[in-house]
């Protein structure tokens, strides 16, 4: 797994101060992107909360899934929340150091109280001092939130004072990526209002000793309620690894309601599912990997938009079109494009994997921003896509049939068959997850030399009719 030191570069501390009426939400940036470039120390709102109390809370649960590892528990270091400003809302967003968990604080414009919001996406400071204080923080006091230094800060900053340096693994990268494609397909599975709401989510088990969590549940929705099974009946939603959902529990008191989504059952295995605590002006959100032990980096979802010929050409595109919008309608962008909605779709995928794209499972859309760190290398690290081109630039690929191949492999050789869409593979990998995860390194290398072999065919064509013209 590779790794990279990650700086963050804050001009102060983030910290809350003052008491009664007069009490700052002070949170500082690190280097992001905005509609006007780079900028060191970006500020994107200044105002009042309409809901103090619960924007806090919500901000420590986004915080405590940024600093948690769910397996293999080691030392912990902390990923920066990363916030973005979409014109009308804010959105926090982290992952779990074992990459098995994300978490989105979506604060919209009521929560805001329809005050003005900037553009783009930065790193926010949460460091120890702050989240004791937030804990801390009780009443109903107004609470001014500002993100980013303000007015006079920026004028005279001459350079970061707080700097952190975080390991950064490729697989936390690849976990943005996929994430976002999985919850792409998800539909709402379930609602329960506030007090079934609170009663479900303080039944869930606890992590046991050492931080131990244990194996998936399974629930029906039922009435008001959800009750559990122990399998996946039809109707079921998997819930894998619930002591992951721990940080939800900072809310409770301020829950409106519990959305759960996710895709239908497919047989007994787990699968991922999200989570959404509704409060008033705001949504938390937590996604789980289908398996407590199991990240979303290798889920593969969005190996075919990366290995697609034309994927990469659109991606640059659509991309000169986004502005930072709280919901991007691919109707709307093939429109503006040219392009059909099935490219427009992959494309933002192709984004996904850069970090340039979210999604919002509330509003079933996608939205915009740009993470602040080199998020390309999930692409050229992902380790199935590395193998399927070098298996393709070896020609490894021996095509025996309209449907089936055989890809060479070291010594070994193994036999690609598609079928209505979907390709199987003799390889252990497909023995192991047979699709589950994603296509394996010869069913893509497969994929990828079929769409040559047709590009060559379709060239071949066209210039004998130039030819037979002439």
């Amino acid at each position: 797994m590779t790794r990279t030191a990650h700086t963050f570069a804050y001009a102060g501390a983030s910290a809350l101060s003052g008491t009664g009426s007069e009490r700052l939400l002070g949170l500082e940036t690190a280097g992001g992107l905005t509609p006007a470039g780079a900028e060191a120390h970006p500020q994107f709102f200044a105002g009042f909360l309409s809901e103090p109390q619960a924007a806090a809370r919500g901000l420590l649960a986004v915080a405590d899934v940024a600093a948690a590892r769910y397996v293999r528990r080691t030392r912990p270091s902390s990923l920066d929340p990363v916030v973005t400003g979409n014109g009308d809302r804010l959105r926090f967003e982290s992952f779990s150091g074992c990459c098995g968990v994300y978490a989105r604080l979506d604060v919209l414009p009521e929560g805001l109280l329809g005050a003005d919001t900037g553009h783009g996406t930065t790193n926010v400071d949460v460091n120890h001092p702050l989240r004791e204080a937030l804990s801390r923080l009780t009443g109903d006091d107004p609470l001014h939130l500002r993100v980013g230094p303000d007015e006079l800060a920026v004028t005279t900053l001459e350079g970061p004072v707080v700097e952190k340096k975080v390991p950064l693994p490729d697989r936390w990268l690849r976990g943005f990526a996929e994430s976002q494609a999985i919850t792409a397909g998800f539909d709402q599975r379930a609602e329960l209002p506030a007090a079934e709401a609170v009663r479900f989510l303080r039944s869930l088990p606890r992590a046991g000793a050492g931080g131990a969590v244990g194996g998936p549940l399974w629930v029906v929705p039922a009435g008001r309620t959800l009750r559990p099974a122990t399998r996946p009946v039809p109707g079921a939603v998997c819930l894998p690894g619930p002591e992951r959902l721990a940080a939800l529990q900072r809310v409770l008191r301020q829950a409106t309601g519990l959305r759960v989504y996710g895709p239908l059952p497919d047989g007994p295995a787990p699968t991922a599912s999200a989570w959404e605590v509704t409060l008033p002006g705001m949504r938390l959100t937590l996604t789980l990997s289908p398996e407590a032990d199991r990240g979303f980096s290798g889920e593969g979802a969005v190996l075919e938009a990366l290995a697609g010929d034309t994927a990469g050409e659109d991606a640059e595109l659509v991309a000169v079109l986004l502005a930072w919008e709280p919901r991007i309608d691919p109707a709307d962008l093939a429109e503006q494009s040219g392009l059909p909605v099935a490219r427009v779709r992959a494309a933002l995928t192709r984004l996904g994997t850069a970090g340039r794209v979210g999604y919002d499972l509330a509003e079933a859309a996608y939205f915009h921003r740009e993470l602040p760190y080199d998020a390309r290398r999930a692409e050229r690290h992902n380790p199935r896509l590395a193998g399927a081109r070098t298996l393709l630039a070896a020609g490894a690929v021996t095509f025996d049939g309209p449907a089936t191949a055989v890809v060479a492999s070291g010594e070994r050789h193994y036999r690609v068959r598609e079928s209505g869409g979907a390709a199987s593979c003799t390889c252990q990998w497909w023995a192991d997850y047979r699709g589950r995860r994603g296509p394996c390194k010869h069913a893509l290398a497969t994929r990828m030399a079929r769409r040559a072999a047709a590009l060559t065919t379709a060239g071949a064509h066209s210039a004998t009719s130039t030819g037979d013209a002439r």
